[in-house]
């Protein structure tokens, strides 16, 4: 062997091991982007469930002007969402429906809407 092509010796087996570790890393790049991006969905989702049914609560009391007192709770189990709560708070004509939740390791979110409802003079 020449002495140049003795410094050669290896540079093929670095050049492959460069390569799987740059292969790896993209790899591990593109794992973590799609855990982002399940975990942003779930949240969307969960938002989106969070203004349903605060909704569909206000309905309720639109519905049914005259008892509105009666509409009143305060943590309820929501099954829809992970440890979910509702909360339906009554103050004169103005109803206040809190929808909260938490996922494991995670900070409460909540979602609040308000409304006015009608009573009737």
């Amino acid at each position: 062997m020449t002495p140049s092509a003795r410094k050669q010796q290896g540079a093929t087996l670095l050049e492959a091991l460069v390569a799987v570790l740059i292969f790896s890393i993209g790899i591990l790049a593109v794992v973590a982007m799609q855990a982002v991006s399940v975990r942003t969905v779930s949240d969307a989702k969960y938002r989106a469930d969070a203004s349903f049914m605060a909704n569909q609560a206000i309905g309720r009391l639109w519905g049914d002007p005259a008892n509105l007192a009666a509409h009143a709770e305060a943590d309820v189990d929501v099954a829809q969402l992970p440890n979910g709560k509702r909360t339906v708070a009554i103050n004169g004509d103005r109803a206040t429906v809190t929808i909260r939740w938490q996922l494991p390791g995670d900070a409460e979110h909540q979602f609040v809407a308000e409304a006015w409802v009608n009573v009737g003079n």
